[in-house]
């Protein structure tokens, strides 16, 4: 398992990974059929985030013997001034529990504790496996919340939190 910085040439695995984690994760809370049409991911949006990052995004993959099977990615919140925020993190379903996503989550932290003292993440509510996940690695429900609209299903999300010890290189 290697984790790497990812580049443009990455933005084909990176939207498939993100789509079939979305159809395998998500099934019981979006409907089938939306998930099952696919194409909601649009790797053309990844290209230009990995070619042209906004300040201060970074975009990490695993790779299994050269083959992307997982991506993190992080940068400032959305929310909070001054506060890092992991994005996404997804690896193929087929990949779970093998350590990529834990790999994943390293270097994000990694990546993260360089720049904040703190960072932030949104999960579905209804995700106990990511949720299982998170807290294993020292995430913490903050008591935020939404519910952002997609495909007429408003799903609620918890936010979770996680102090860093600061570190400057």
């Amino acid at each position: 398992m290697q984790v790497r910085k990812a580049t443009g040439a990455d933005a084909d695995a990176i939207a498939g990974v993100q789509e079939r984690g979305w159809q395998t994760a998500y099934r019981h809370v979006f409907p089938a059929e939306e998930l099952d049409r696919g194409g909601f991911i649009h790797a053309s949006r990844w290209s230009e985030r990995l070619e042209r990052p906004p300040p201060g995004w970074s975009t990490f993959v695993a790779e299994r013997a050269g083959v992307v099977v997982g991506f993190a990615s992080v940068g400032p919140s959305r929310d909070e001034s001054g506060i890092g925020e992991l994005y996404a993190i997804y690896v193929e379903p087929d990949e779970w529990s093998t350590g990529a996503g834990r790999a994943l989550l390293e270097q994000a932290e990694q990546q993260l504790r360089s720049e904040y003292a703190e960072a932030t993440l949104w999960v579905l509510e209804d995700n106990p496996r990511a949720r299982r996940f998170y807290e294993r690695a020292g995430w913490a429900v903050d008591g935020g919340r939404k519910a952002e609209p997609r495909w007429d299903v408003r799903a609620p999300e918890v936010r979770y939190r996680k102090r860093f010890e600061l570190r400057r290189a």
